[in-house]
């Protein structure tokens, strides 16, 4: 994005007068509320059009997937953020949200963007799957690179939800060229990367929302929105029994200081 001037000061996606609240060309209160569900909506605002029986079914599926994850990194800062400030529910929520990165959630998006490099790749040089995804899992490996979308540290054998994603794909006649990606990438990486690699819920993902029509720029979008549920459950149940300060003391007790010791510091000393 061009930083400084820019042209084209417009958007597509709301406008309002004294009257009426349009959204994406439909009337708010006339066509929208009440008659449109959260996920509809959702794709209706990114998109500018509404999603069919199969968009729905794929966008719903893929963020009850990922909405709760357990009590990760972002989760706990979000639960420790609310223990400390009770009052500052939206703190507590941009903490977790702030959390997600390439590591813990955001690596949907990474993993959709490398099965779009592999896929154009394909296409591009007119190689068949198979080939592009041994070449790009050669090229991980030289580099000592992870391969996005794939191995899982407790499901090795296979992680469920993404084996749940990809057969409602198969089901509802959504698997594509992104999910063939995804599979050829799956089928070659354990003999080249020496270790089990199944699909992720990361990798399922981005290649049924890709296949399903959404766009690749938007694909951080649906676990930011996802987790989005599942913190407000967190910081529901932080604020009826707390466990931040808990979390926080357990902290204290596992760390241990390996810094200088203070002149006299018996208990810290080399």
């Amino acid at each position: 994005m061009r930083i400084g001037k820019q042209d084209g000061a417009f958007t597509a996606i709301a406008t309002s007068d004294a009257d009426t609240i349009t959204v994406r060309g439909h009337d708010l209160c006339a066509e929208l509320i009440g008659k449109i569900d959260f996920t509809d909506y959702f794709w209706l605002l990114v998109t500018g059009t509404r999603p069919n029986d199969a968009q729905r079914a794929i966008a719903n599926a893929c963020m009850v997937a990922i909405a709760e994850h357990g009590l990760v990194p972002s989760v706990q800062a979000s639960r420790m953020t609310l223990a400390a400030a009770p009052e500052a529910w939206q703190g507590a929520m941009a903490a977790g949200l702030l959390g997600m990165g390439s590591v813990v959630a955001g690596s949907s998006e990474a993993a959709g963007r490398y099965i779009a490099e592999v896929l154009e790749e394909s296409r591009k040089t007119g190689a068949d799957l198979d080939t592009a995804a041994r070449a790009s899992l050669e090229a991980l490996k030289a580099r000592r690179a992870k391969v996005p979308g794939l191995g899982h540290p407790q499901h090795s054998a296979g992680d469920p939800r993404a084996n749940t994603l990809l057969a409602l794909a198969d089901d509802l006649g959504v698997s594509g060229d992104y999910i063939a990606c995804l599979r050829a990438i799956a089928k070659h990486a354990p003999a080249i990367m020496n270790r089990p690699l199944p699909i992720n819920v990361s990798g399922a993902i981005p290649a049924l929302m890709l296949d399903a029509g959404w766009p690749l720029e938007a694909m951080k979008g649906i676990p930011l929105l996802a987790r989005a549920a599942g913190l407000v459950a967190h910081l529901y149940e932080e604020s009826q029994r707390s466990i931040g300060f808990i979390m926080s003391h357990h902290a204290d007790l596992a760390i241990e200081y390996d810094g200088p010791a203070a002149p006299g510091d018996k208990n810290h000393s080399a």
